[in-house]
């Protein structure tokens, strides 16, 4: 049974029970790595997402609540559940749905690329030396 293509709204996500959630991720899985397989992109951002982008649309209230989203391939599943089922398979083609979101367009400003680049530098954690006990 293909639940996935049974929501036709995120909002319906708030009455599907744990497994039916779960089955709902396997589909939505399954759909990224076929489309992408195809049509090329990248597969673990979006795939480490899916989880999440069902958790914030139980939760929340698309598209009255807004997402942000780092990179726009963690953004696939929200575009399946959101009205792009039926197009996903021409992700990244001509005339096809692109990979990033472009609901919200801005410019990014110099002060926020800084921001952006400084949190996205890798951390260097420094080795912690046990006490040796004679």
């Amino acid at each position: 049974m293909n639940i996935l293509e049974q929501i036709h709204s995120p909002a319906e996500l708030k009455y599907l029970s744990e497994t039916q959630l779960e089955i709902v991720a396997t589909q939505i899985r399954e759909l990224i790595i076929k489309t992408v397989a195809q049509n090329g992109g990248h597969l673990a951002p979006c795939l480490g997402t899916v989880e999440l982008t069902l958790a914030l649309h139980k939760v929340f209230s698309c598209p009255r609540d807004k997402f942000v989203w780092d990179v726009g391939h963690q953004a696939y599943a929200h575009k399946i559940l959101t009205g792009r089922l039926e197009k996903f398979s021409t992700l990244r083609q001509k005339d096809g749905i692109t990979g990033f979101p472009n609901r919200f367009v801005y410019r990014i400003t110099q002060q926020e690329k800084t921001i952006r680049t400084r949190l996205h530098q890798p951390r260097t954690i420094g080795r912690i030396t046990p006490k040796r006990t004679q």
